[in-house]
């Protein structure tokens, strides 16, 4: 069984298209922020996006991705998308969203999958707890 399924490493990870120069130039940074908004817009209207939501992500710091479900491949290992999307839930209400490329998150989850930090997601799913901190380096 291929556990987190393959991925091509460069994908999408370069479509990051610009790297933030610190200044003083409002004109510079309008056009950085403009850009960056352009490339929010193209993942949310373009792009295939598996979403989650975490309701523990708070009191442990981690969020959950299923990799596995009834014994079979699920969740990251199989899915299709582009990006991840936790929705980060506090009782009830989103304090935040979390978008990650899955070729980030399949090398971040595979990494803590590696090191055993895994946990059952009820009766018929297997996840991998991944830090948040981890996500946003």
């Amino acid at each position: 069984m291929i556990l987190f399924g393959e991925v091509n490493i460069s994908m999408k990870l370069e479509r990051i298209s610009g790297v933030y120069k610190q200044n003083n130039n409002f004109e510079y940074d309008l056009k950085f922020g403009q850009m960056k908004e352009k490339e929010l817009a193209d993942i949310l209207e373009n792009q295939k996006i598996e979403v989650k939501t975490d309701c523990k992500w708070k009191k442990t710091g981690n969020v959950a991705v299923e990799y596995k479900s009834r014994g079979k491949p699920s969740g990251i290992s199989t899915t299709k998308a582009e990006y991840w999307a936790f929705i980060l839930d506090a009782n009830g209400y989103a304090e935040g969203i979390l978008i990650v490329p899955i070729a980030k998150l399949l090398i971040i989850a595979k990494y803590h999958y590696q090191l055993g930090h895994i946990t059952n997601g009820g009766e018929n799913s297997d996840m991998v707890l991944v830090p948040i901190t981890d996500l946003v380096k």
